[in-house]
């Protein structure tokens, strides 16, 4: 049967790295720190949390009450009585146009966020957002 479900999930490929095309075709953006989603409407329901040691966490962002950002400490996430502290550089800069960690948190369009390894970190422009480390 062409173009069923079967045939679609089948011949899916395994997602490029984040060096290349950073867009696919679910209108989501992978900007190396953190996803982004494209659509004006789009919304995750949850935000996961990519550690550097293989550990996933992930908060539904219907428990995220309270939100900080302080340049020198980072953003500070309130998910329903848990903190999360995400420190890097660049949180707060303009990744693409009008794209900006903190804002798009604040929207529920980013569904990830990678913790940075030592050599990615190292390798990451000036102006670009890395995250260096969650905590939980």
């Amino acid at each position: 049967m062409k173009g069923s479900l079967l045939e679609k999930y089948a011949s899916h490929r395994p997602a490029e790295p984040a060096s290349a095309a950073p867009a696919d075709a679910e209108g989501l953006d992978d900007l190396g720190a953190f996803g982004f989603l494209r659509g004006v409407r789009d919304r995750s329901i949850m935000l996961e949390l990519k550690h550097k040691d293989g550990r996933v966490s992930a908060f539904g962002y219907a428990w995220l009450d309270h939100v900080e950002f302080d340049p020198s400490e980072g953003i500070t996430l309130h998910f329903g009585g848990r903190i999360i502290k995400i420190t890097g550089r660049n949180l707060n800069a303009e990744v693409q146009p009008n794209v900006r960690l903190l804002d798009a948190i604040l929207r529920h369009r980013v569904p990830w966020i990678r913790e940075a390894d030592a050599p990615t970190a190292l390798e990451a422009g000036r102006h670009a957002t890395v995250i260096e480390e969650i905590r939980c």
